[in-house]
């Protein structure tokens, strides 16, 4: 049986050379693809769905954009995912990842294009990624013991992360209720009770951050519309019981006056229930379902504030955060967690009436109002605001910081050139290539701010071989500054994780030999 007709009719298979370059072509495409986001000056994209409505996003965060992708290729599906882990694992860095990865794969091409073998550019690639891990490490700066140097570390991550953003006109601003929030949280990296709402109008400077839970609700006809020292029940049931519910259920009846009776029945057991639900002791009452007139009213008469039909996430987090839990039965009021809080008033914010809980148990709790001129401005400030959030949250965790704006990757690159010096062999190559790729950010944001990369790299090359340089490329005046001068700090975890993902992910696709793609299924005909 010849080998050929190993695999059914559709399948193909490619093999050796012609499947290295099929991975490498499709993982340096993607690279290249996000390479114009990264960095201040980076630019957004739009996506456009295919589905109805035409839907468009207008982002420049690396993992929205990939999310959105529908890619062919395997090997770009590999970048797509640990672009995807690295938002959700640390919330930034992203593009840097993809892009870092995408650099390593075209060094790496050119080394196999020279006959050296993969296995050897990979144990290369592991001793470089080691070693510039370790210049890292010699350069971290940590003021985890003074809360006012700390706090202002905080702020200059925050800055240096909302910079690259649609935020980055205000973001002393952003940056100050990123900090105020996630100090909030104590050292938690839950981002569950920060909630954040988007209302269309104003401008994003109009954004703010408000001490307690705020629900996009409003307070019913009759009810109270301030109450002190709520005892919260919040629940999922149904309210409209007064309804036969029995599907293609025929009452026949002899007179209106059994109608009557009929409905009377069902009035008592609605009555009932909602007597069940005020015998917990509470002054407010908020159901995920609809809450119908009558028993509206009965709540009203009782002076229970009852809102109805709050979204699930919101009544989720609103239970987290007033300590209660969510009911859905009422016969045993001593089993029900009731939530607490200290005040519940209906605010404005905009054209807008929502519904406030101040004073919640959850004493970290907050919410972000955004404000903004359009629905695509809000989505991207949301995410951009997350992203800072996610950054933020990780730091209190491991409150080690580095500068930014291409100065990490200047002093892995300056460490692992020296190891190349000193490793005898073809890994040395390898090493090298590792080094070479390392300079690719700093030079891809000096190209996306229009700069002469060449000029700027070779001159913060210059400067880092000088003893504790704090060089790195400053945007706005186009030429190299003093990074911890100018305030741009990162998170430590953000660039360990760029670096080890990147490295793992290129050399899982220098393994690669052969790529097989299944025969598709074909339908089979009915007829």
């Amino acid at each position: 049986m010849p080998a050929d007709r190993l695999f059914k009719d559709d399948a193909t298979e490619e093999k050796g050379e012609r499947a290295r370059m099929s991975s490498f072509v499709g993982a340096m495409a993607i690279a290249d693809l996000v390479k114009t986001t990264l960095g201040p000056k980076g630019m957004d994209k739009i996506l456009q769905s295919s589905g109805r409505g035409r839907s468009i996003t207008v982002t420049n965060d690396g993992a929205t954009i990939l999310k959105s992708l529908h890619i062919d290729n395997p090997a770009a599906k590999v970048l797509v995912d640990i672009s995807k882990v690295q938002d959700d694992e640390v919330g930034d860095g992203t593009t840097s990842v993809v892009v870092l990865c995408g650099e390593l794969l075209r060094e790496a091409e050119k080394l196999v294009n020279a006959k050296i073998h993969p296995m050897t550019i990979i144990s290369g690639f592991r001793m470089a990624a080691e070693c510039a891990l370790n210049a890292l490490l010699k350069r971290v700066m940590d003021n985890r013991e003074n809360s006012e140097k700390f706090k202002e570390d905080l702020m200059k991550i925050a800055m240096t992360t909302l910079s690259s953003k649609i935020l980055s006109q205000d973001k002393e601003h952003f940056a100050t209720l990123a900090v105020d929030a996630v100090m909030r949280l104590k050292g938690s990296t839950n981002l569950e009770s920060i909630q954040i709402i988007k209302k269309p109008g104003g401008s994003l400077k109009d954004s703010f951050l408000d001490e307690g839970f705020i629900l996009d609700k409003k307070i019913g006809i009759g009810q109270p519309k301030r109450i002190e020292n709520a005892n919260i029940l919040v629940a999922n049931t149904a309210m409209d019981t007064d309804k036969v519910k029995i599907y293609g259920a025929r009452v026949r009846v002899d007179s209106m006056a059994r109608v009557a009776e009929i409905e009377g029945a069902e009035k008592g057991k609605m009555k009932e229930k909602v007597e069940k639900i005020i015998g917990h002791g509470i002054n407010c009452f908020i159901n995920r379902q609809l809450i119908y007139n009558y028993p509206e009213e009965l709540f009203a008469d009782a002076g229970i504030l009852a809102i109805e039909h709050a979204d699930f996430e919101g009544i989720e987090r609103l239970a987290l955060v007033t300590g209660g839990e969510i009911a859905s039965t009422f016969d045993n009021p001593e089993s029900v967690k009731l939530g607490h809080c200290k005040l519940i008033e209906e605010i404005m914010i905009g054209e807008d009436k929502l519904i406030h809980f101040s004073g919640v148990e959850m004493g970290q709790a907050c919410t972000i109002v955004l404000r903004g001129a359009s629905f695509h401005v809000l989505d991207e400030a949301e995410r951009s605001l997350h992203d800072a959030l996610c950054v933020l949250s990780q730091t209190v965790v491991d409150s080690r910081v580095l500068l930014g704006g291409g100065w990490p990757e200047m002093v892995m690159a300056k460490e692992v050139d020296v190891l190349a010096r000193k490793t005898p062999g073809k890994r040395s190559h390898a090493i090298e290539a590792f080094s070479r790729a390392l300079q690719a950010i700093p030079t891809t944001i000096a190209d996306n701010a229009g700069l002469d990369s060449a000029e700027l790299i070779s001159q913060l090359r210059a400067e880092h071989h000088k003893e504790e340089s704090n060089a790195g490329i400053d945007v706005i005046t186009g030429a190299v500054g003093d990074m911890e001068k100018l305030g741009i700090s990162e998170a430590f975890k953000v660039k360990q994780n760029v670096l080890l993902s990147a490295t793992e992910a290129a050399e899982m696709i220098l393994r690669v030999d052969e790529i097989i793609t299944c025969a598709p299924r074909k339908r089979e005909d009915r007829m």
